[in-house]
């Protein structure tokens, strides 16, 4: 079973100097709502960060090296107006709850391949947030759950058009995703163990160096939207919006630049 431990937690006074710009963080969001470190802002905020925050790996194609800072992320995410992977993502998501009173532990998790097998320790980083119940939150896995998920096993967790669950198998946790009358698919494996972000740094090194990776064969830029998402691939503006997808190619680097700031507001 997945163990369940109650947070004592506290919300910041106004009167407290924060450590981190977090009015900023949650401009950068559009997040308006309550900081009550409750299970509703946590559902609030998370799907405000896939509606804003775009899942991108823009500096490996342009050779910028990422590193797992903190604060270097959080300048990057709020600061530039811009996205990450799952590292930078998480792991400013990650900071910002803090701030705000959540208990979060950051996670290691590796991700389903094709052929069945799964990445090495520290392939993806999610987070668990722990609450009177505890919850996975991951808002840099891309297409995926807009709202976090109990960490409640075999139950079935429905976020239109999908659903999601969480189950165990030999020791470690899956995450499934099932599309509509589709079968349940593996996403990735993770354990509850704690990490700390300076542990993913080797495969966050990898990613944006080695041939292998799928980071550095391919650019992508991608967020949510409120009907559907929104996405460019190398040169393609891919927009799905109530189960429709539209796609046209952009023929050039100006044209590529001209879509990545009007729908990502991003300028390279």
């Amino acid at each position: 079973m997945v163990p369940r431990r109650a947070a004592s937690l506290g919300v910041p006074s106004h009167n407290v100097q924060l450590d981190m710009d977090a009015p900023a963080y949650l401009d950068r969001i559009s997040y308006t709502g309550s900081l009550e470190p409750t299970a509703p802002v946590l559902r609030a905020l998370h799907r405000a960060h896939m509606l804003a925050v775009p899942f991108e790996n823009l500096d490996i194609k342009l050779g910028r090296l990422i590193i797992c800072d903190e604060q270097s992320i959080i300048r990057k995410i709020v600061g530039q107006n811009r996205g990450g992977f799952c590292y930078e993502l998480n792991g400013a998501f990650a900071a910002l709850l803090r701030e705000l009173g959540f208990n979060v532990t950051l996670l290691s998790a590796r991700v389903a391949r094709q052929d069945g097998s799964y990445g090495p320790e520290f392939d993806h980083l999610t987070l668990r947030v722990d609450l009177d119940d505890p919850w996975l939150a991951d808002v840099g896995y891309g297409d995926s759950f807009l709202e976090p998920l109990l960490l409640k096993l075999d139950t079935e967790q429905p976020q239109v058009p999908r659903k999601f669950r969480i189950v165990e198998e030999e020791g470690s946790l899956h995450m499934e995703m099932a599309e509509p009358k589709a079968e349940w698919t593996r996403q990735y494996l993770f354990t509850l163990t704690p990490r700390q972000l300076a542990d993913f740094e080797g495969m966050c090194h990898y990613h944006q160096t080695s041939p292998t990776s799928s980071f550095t064969q391919k650019s992508i830029c991608s967020k949510a939207t409120p009907s559907g998402r929104i996405t460019i691939a190398d040169r393609k503006l891919i927009i799905t919006r109530n189960g429709m997808r539209y796609e046209s190619t952009l023929d050039s680097n100006e044209q590529w630049r001209l879509a990545l700031k009007e729908h990502f507001g991003i300028e390279v």
